[in-house]
């Protein structure tokens, strides 16, 4: 039996895709300096309207959690939501986006319907903070590839890069990525083989949410 973890073992299988969403062109062109104010604001007031969806979802990976460790790092991770939504209506009104005004795009749509359905009992606990990981870790890993050296951040979106790719987030990601591998080691096959599922599902939304905010057209 290999020791290598199971999300180790995910993101060598699923490099090319997991690199599609880390290192997007959305995200590649704040990097660079030249992503489109348009394109920034489009992902502002979607992701206003996704972060309002995924509190529930993390709610109910806490209520799922049954060691008191767990239940710590995702208590913190819920916790920090509610000052999510206020830096989100704080930087609207900086970037002058009416978030009351915003319609939730298709792509943002799939996405949301597919966090509810995690939401259910009987979705397994390891299912469940799989999705949970990855959906943090996607953010913390493309944010902090902006803030990497060389970068030609626009000043007003520094704010944006440094709230998801501090070492702070990168510390709770990580914490999350522990639990899933420890969840996964005594899971069945199918359960493991669900969590995976559910992984590349998360990947692909990621990827789908970002060619969102730059005006494409869901391929």
């Amino acid at each position: 039996m290999s020791n290598i973890p199971s999300t180790e073992t995910w993101l060598r299988k699923h490099r090319l895709v997991y690199d599609g969403a880390t290192r997007h062109p959305f995200i590649l062109s704040i990097r660079h300096g030249s992503v489109d104010s348009s394109s920034f604001k489009r992902w502002l007031g979607q992701d206003y309207i996704f972060v309002r969806s995924f509190v529930p979802f993390a709610a109910s990976v806490l209520m799922k959690s049954c060691k008191e460790s767990d239940m710590e790092v995702i208590l913190g991770g819920v916790a920090s939501l509610n000052d999510e939504i206020k830096w989100f209506k704080e930087q609207a009104g900086k970037f002058h986006v009416s978030l009351t005004s915003v319609v939730p795009q298709n792509a943002n749509l799939k996405y949301c319907r597919f966090l509810e359905s995690l939401t259910s009992s009987e979705i397994e606990y390891a299912v469940a903070i799989t999705a949970l990981w990855a959906i943090e870790a996607v953010y913390q890993e493309s944010f902090a590839h902006c803030l990497e050296e060389g970068n030609k951040i626009p000043q007003e979106l520094q704010e944006t890069c440094e709230r998801w790719g501090n070492d702070g987030f990168g510390a709770y990601c990580k914490s999350l990525r522990d639990i899933v591998d420890r969840c996964l080691q005594k899971s069945s096959p199918e359960v493991a083989s669900k969590a995976e599922v559910v992984f590349l599902s998360v990947v692909e939304h990621e990827v789908e949410f970002w060619n969102m905010s730059r005006g494409e057209a869901p391929g």
